[in-house]
């Protein structure tokens, strides 16, 4: 099993390039299926010892642990990926986890900010100190590309194109996007490179980075989520926010102004436009909202 996992792993870094994160959990959840089969026959069989069974007492046990139906659907996805590699390779004749359904998980509306609440959000960081120039350079950077918190940290000084109003972006699957940058995030980060003092006994890769932390090293997403914390608690906003937020207002605020649903989806750089589509309903809550409140016949039946 452990020689099965390796070269699936390898598989997935070489030829699919998929990221360190993405390897990570990939073998978080294959090491979570080697758990509970030593802890149930006091052993880990090999691959093609693994049968349709054994796996559907896995998802039974994931039920009875109360794993959310999000987790289940992980850890299932990877189960066919792996299994179905082992298939192509010849380590296994069939793939057991391929009848396996998926639970079917409720999809929650994201929680975003009002034009209000970000600009406050905005204007918490202090202007008069290194740390609050950065920190409204990261907030109106993500809030004005609608950056994942990973792709922010991962920026470099040469992905961001002043004169062209561009970021260049390496999102998930390490998939290649132009993000534009408006004129609020861009006099926020010509501020910021005007204090920035990258640390120059570090490695490259690390002051290279367009964010800094006060040792002039890369920010981590850690460090970003700690940063937001703060200036949530400060602008007093609900706790509900988290910098995924940030993104989600990005896309929320576009289609209320008219954007159309494939030009979100290409610049939040989602592979489907089925993840994107989760925004219309945000916005069509909102606008049925408007309605009863605003129509007259509206507020009448509600009243009844």
């Amino acid at each position: 099993m452990d020689s099965a996992v390796r070269q699936f792993l390898n598989y997935l870094k070489v030829e699919r390039n998929a990221s360190p994160l993405t390897l990570k959990s990939y073998l978080d959840d294959l090491r979570h299926l080697e758990e509970f089969l030593q802890e149930r026959t006091g052993k880990i069989p090999e691959a093609p010892a693994i049968d349709v069974s054994i796996l559907r007492q896995y998802v039974a046990w994931l039920h009875e642990c109360g794993y959310a139906r999000t987790t289940t659907a992980r850890r299932l996805a990877c189960l066919r990926s792996f299994f179905r590699y082992c298939c192509r390779e010849g380590i296994c004749e069939h793939n057991p986890a391929k009848p396996l359904r998926t639970p079917r998980a409720a999809r929650k509306l994201p929680h975003f900010l009002t034009t209000d609440q970000i600009g406050q959000l905005l204007i918490t960081p202090p202007a008069n100190l290194p740390a609050g120039l950065r920190d409204r350079a990261i907030l109106e950077t993500m809030y004005s590309a609608g950056l994942r918190v990973s792709e922010l940290v991962a920026l470099n000084c040469g992905d961001w194109d002043r004169g062209a109003g561009i970021l260049r972006v390496l999102g998930k699957g390490r998939r290649e996007r132009i993000a534009p940058v408006g004129s609020y995030a861009t006099k926020a980060l010509d501020h910021w490179m005007e204090v920035r003092q990258p640390d120059l006994r570090a490695p490259e890769k690390q002051r290279d980075a367009l964010f800094l932390n006060r040792f002039g090293r890369r920010l981590t997403t850690r460090s970003i989520g700690r940063m937001l914390e703060s200036h949530i608690a400060t602008a007093g906003l609900s706790q509900q926010t988290s910098p995924h937020t940030l993104r989600h207002t990005f896309a929320t605020h576009l289609l209320d102004g008219g954007a159309d649903l494939r030009s979100v989806q290409e610049l939040l750089g989602h592979k489907s436009l089925t993840t994107t589509q989760i925004y219309t309903h945000v916005s069509t809550r909102r606008l049925r909202e408007t309605y009863e409140m605003a129509h007259p016949h509206a507020a009448r039946n509600r009243g009844k």
